[in-house]
Parts: structure tokens; sequence; C-alpha cells
């Protein structure tokens, strides 16, 4: 037991940071205190304000402090270090991706392209959107109102005539002379940056008055063009969700919360548009107050906040904040302008929450109802088999293309669904090209020929692939030895259908030497899909990387003496590696940095 009455006597009143340890001296919890004293103390009191406060009591062995020179400074401290610890009785945001923006790039003919990552291209970026869909959308919608080009600025500069954006009127083709001027393409960037902006408004004041002026010099057909392009910009317009009154950048969170499971709401305001949202599910310890949930997300969300995230000007949250003015403070001095947090908006701003309380309640309920799905799945399959608890599977796929790029894949599921932490997938080689069989005995001793932990043994192994797959699977095992428990892993071969059709599957039970044939209906036979599946696309996904990258390689890679400028020049002077491999050895030494000796080791190279 914590003796608190000593370790009490020594604690200052100064403001400050705690880490609660456990038996283990695991960090299990992370708080900081105006009073470090008074906090504290009142963890020890008789009669305790949550069932999860007694929980952490009972757990602590050791306390450790560390002085502030500020509350404020506390706040920062404290989210750090639960950044580090990611104790299991505060609330964790996981939340590892970066956001997407719409680039605007600064250059004589600018480009309009989705960018995500740290800002070092010149140019303007807006945004950020809660989701690459969201940029794609607002890309689509750009290209139809602006012809603006998108491509990349290696194809940019290689035209010698204009693509089929140009053809079907989404591009003036900046790329050949004589199509648009600098003048005109740079109107039509501007409308596109005034779009971006949300002033819609200013660009249909400027595209009336262009048309006035072309009706007047009698010239119709720009006329006519600037009037259709008034009027798809005023059809988006009457679409797109934008405030009547012009609204600060800022985000909206709401909280909703059932059975265990929060979900927080992000609706992401920029210049008076709702970008889109996201919804977060952080891992909550039971019988969290919302209030400290709403304060730990906000403060891990943008203290924390990773690659492309950006702090609005206004935070309007759905509960009160006891430290919104630290918050307010932190957050200010990080972005060097004024943030506010507002916890009890009204107008405009309540409907936007209202907005986001609705999408928060809806996609926690998706959320349950898929966790209930869960566990009625692992249900029927635990009934089937026979199995009382099943809490980790793993299944395996191999895919190649006619015995080239063999890759592994093996995915993990707990009694939760997927754990992709805990995906892996395997290079095979030394095998002879196309057989599966010792590609599979190659991926199983790989993953398993090593001691695992007792919580990594799996209960239940799927092969993908009929009796013969599995034959080789039991052989492996019998040659491994692992000392495992006797009933598990239970090895379960899946082999599809005549058709191949989902629903079609046969089940082989090594245990039992059985075959089964579920109903196309059967929750465990959708179980064991949704893995196999997972597992497939997972194998497919790594077969498509690694064979893209042997078809990119041209081939200079393997040379020795030819780096990454001397590959450039030779692509450069001699038109694409085409063209290398049409030319001469003269043509080849002819290249800058290229002597005679090197161009004939070229040559014969790629000759071979």
């Amino acid at each position: 037991m914590f003796d608190h009455k000593s370790f009490l006597k020594n604690v200052t009143n100064d403001a400050g940071v705690y880490r609660m340890f456990d038996k283990a001296d695991q960090v299990i919890y992370v708080g900081k205190a105006k009073h470090l004293k008074k906090r504290l103390a009142s963890y020890f009191r008789a009669n305790l304000s949550s069932k999860k406060t007694e929980a952490l009591v009972s757990a602590i062995c050791r306390i450790e402090t560390t002085i502030t020179s500020s509350e404020t400074e506390a706040l920062l401290l404290e989210h750090n270090y639960i950044k580090t610890y990611q104790p299991r009785y505060n609330v964790l945001l996981r939340d590892d991706k970066s956001y997407p923006y719409i680039l605007l790039t600064k250059e004589r003919h600018p480009r309009i392209t989705a960018y995500r990552g740290s800002k070092k291209i010149a140019g303007e970026y807006f945004g950020p959107y809660p989701h690459a869909g969201a940029v794609r959308e607002t890309l689509s919608l750009l290209q139809k109102l602006f012809p603006v080009r998108q491509c990349e600025n290696s194809v940019y500069n290689n035209r010698s005539r204009p693509c089929l954006q140009y053809q079907i009127g989404r591009c003036s083709a900046p790329c050949v002379s004589g199509l648009v001027t600098d003048e005109d393409y740079n109107t039509q960037v501007e409308y596109a940056r005034l779009f971006l902006q949300g002033k819609d408004n200013q660009v249909i004041d400027h595209l009336i008055g262009k048309m006035e002026k072309a009706s007047n010099e009698l010239d119709f057909e720009n006329a006519a063009r600037f009037r259709d392009q008034i009027q798809a910009v005023r059809s988006v317009m009457e679409k797109q969700f934008v405030s009547q009154d012009r609204l600060d950048d800022m985000d909206i969170i709401a909280i909703a919360y059932q059975l265990g499971v929060a979900c927080v709401q992000v609706l992401f305001i920029r210049q008076g548009k709702v970008l889109g949202n996201r919804s977060y599910f952080p891992k909550v310890p039971a019988n969290t107050d919302l209030a400290e949930l709403t304060a730990t997300f906000v403060g891990q969300f943008y203290l924390q906040a990773h690659q492309g995230r950006t702090v609005p000007n206004t935070i309007i949250v759905d509960h009160k904040l006891d430290e919104k003015a630290e918050l307010e403070s932190l957050l200010s001095d990080q972005v060097g302008r004024k943030v506010m947090i507002q916890d009890n908006s009204k107008g405009n701003k309540s409907k936007y929450l209202q907005l986001a309380q609705m999408n928060a309640k809806a996609a926690l309920t998706l959320k349950l109802k898929e966790t209930s799905l869960i566990s009625e799945r692992y249900l029927a399959l635990q009934n089937l088999l026979g199995i009382e608890n099943i809490k980790r599977m793993e299944c395996f796929d191999i895919s190649h293309t006619m015995g080239e790029q063999t890759i592994a894949s093996c995915v993990v599921f707990s009694d939760n669904g997927p754990l992709k932490s805990d995906y892996r997938r395997f290079n095979i080689d030394g095998i002879t090209g196309g057989d599966d069989y010792a590609a599979m005995e190659q991926a199983l001793k790989k993953r398993y020929a090593r001691e695992l932990d007792e919580d990594k043994i799996p209960d239940i192994i799927f092969i993908d692939g009929g009796k013969g797959q599995l034959n080789r699977a039991l052989q492996v095992f019998e040659q491994l030895k692992v000392k495992w428990d006797k009933n598990k892993p239970h090895l379960i071969g899946v082999a599809k259908g005549v058709d191949r059709r989902a629903g079609q599957e046969t089940l082989i039970l090594s245990k039992i030497g059985k075959e089964l044939h579920l109903d196309p209906d059967n929750l465990a036979l959708h179980l064991i899909q949704h893995i196999r599946d997972e597992s497939h696309n997972h194998a497919i996904t790594g077969h498509r990387k690694k064979r893209q990258k042997a078809f990119t390689q041209s081939g200079l890679e393997t040379i020795a003496g030819v780096g990454a400028k001397r590959r450039q020049a030779l692509l450069k002077y001699l038109g694409g590696m085409q063209g290398i491999k049409n030319a001469t050895i003269d043509e080849i030494a002819s290249v800058p940095s290229i002597s005679k000796d090197l161009a004939e080791l070229i040559f014969d190279t790629l000759k071979s």
C-alpha cells in the first residue's frame, strides 16, 4: 500500500505536474495542479468523487512531482508527459495522420494541387481539410470552374501540345505557347484564389464585369463564356454550406458518449466554409467526466499537433472548461496570435455546434453497431469451433505476378477486430517462382520460429488455401516444435469455392480433419471472410509496391558509377529511358560527366 501520509508531508504547494506509478513502475496517470499538495491530498480522502478515481488510487505505488513556474507551464508539461507515457487512466487521443491542404504554387503559371507535409514549397496553402476525399472533391470542382492547371511540373515542362484537360475545357494549357496569355491565365488563378478564400461573391462580381465589357464590345462569344462560368460558380455556391455571416476560421468540437465509447466530432470551418468533419474515438477510462475529456482532447489535439494541423482563431466546445484561460494562453503563445475557446456559443455558432453534435451522435451509433456486430461474429465463431474465448487470430496469404515479387502477408485480429499495428509482410525469396507452398512455409517460419509472448500466441491461424497449403503449414509447425498450449493455435484452411465467389468457401479444420460449408449469411463465415479479405488486400498492396518499385527502376541504378546526377543527365540528354536503350556508345559518351569506359558499361548492361 502507498503511504500517502508520509508522501504528502514533503509535497510543495507550488504549481506543477504529478506522475503516478503502479507496482510494475509504469506511469498510470499524469495530472497538473495549481497547488500540488492540495490536489494530491484530494485523492486520499475518505469519500472519492468517482469510481475511476477509486480504481486509480488503489493502483498507486509511488508518485513523482515536477514543479513549474506557472499553471500554464504545468498544463503544457502535463500534455507532453501524456504523449510520452500514454497512461492508462488518462484520456488518450491516437491521431498520427497529417492533414491535407490545397496548394496554389507561386510560379509563372501557378498550379493547384493537393499537398501534405511541411510547407516547404512556395505558394499559398488552403485548409487543412479533414481528409483526402474533401481535397479531391474541391480540386475536381475547381477544375470545372476555373481552367487552372493541376498537372505536375514534370508534365507541364515537357508538353509540346495540349493534353486532354485542355480539350474538355478544364485547363487553358499554359504549357503550350499561344493558347492563353499570362494575363488571362493569372485572372483565372485569382478567381480560384478568391474562391478558396471563401470570397465567392467577389468572383461573381469580377465575372459579371468581364461579361458586360465583352457584351458592350460585341464580343458575344467571350460574353457567353463568362455567362456560363457565372452560372457554374452560382450553382456551386447554392450547394455549398456557406455561412451568411462572415465567420472566422474555427473548429467546432462536440462529444457523444455511450456505453463506455466516446466520439469526438471536429467540424473544420475556414473562410466561412465548412471544409468537412472528422470523427475521433479516443481511449477513455471508465467513469471519465465529459468536461475532463473535452479539456484533454483540446490539449492533445492542438498542443501535440501533428504535421499539417493548424490552430484556428476560435475553438468552440460543448462542455465547460475549467482550464480555458490556460489553454487559450498556451495556444496563443504557440501560434503567435489570439486564440479563443468558447464554451457558451450563441447565434450562428450554436447552429454549427448542433450540427457537430448531430454528427457525433450518428458516428457513435455507427461505431457501437460495428462493435456489437463484431462481438456477435466472434461469439458465432467460438460456438462453431467449440472454443471458449477467441482473443487473437492470424491469417496468411501469398501474392505474386507469374511467380515474381512474391510477398506473404500476415494480418491479426484481436477480440475487438483488426489489430493493424501487428500486421506484417514478408519478402519471399530463394524459392521456385509460383511455388505457393514453399512461400507459405517460409512465411510461417519467419513469423513463428522465434519465441512469442503469451499474449501474442494466436488462438486460430487461418491459411488462405486448400488442403495442400494447410498440410504444408502443419508440417512447418511440427518442424518448429513451438512450445505452445496444446489447444492452440487451431489451424484452419480457407479454400475458395468453385466459382471463387464469397459465400462458397470451404473451411478445413485441422484438428478434426473435417470440412465445413457454411451458409452465406452465417456470422462466423462473415468474420472469416473479413480476416481473409484483409490478409489478401494486405498482401496485394505489398506486392504492388514491390512490383512498382521494380518497374520504376530504370535499370541504371544497378550500374556502378551512375549516381542520381548522372542518371538525370542521361535521361535528359538522350530523351528518357527508351532513348538511352537505343543510343550508341558514342551518343552515351557525349552526355556530360559520362566517360567512354562508363558509356561502354552502360551500353553493355542495358543490352544484356
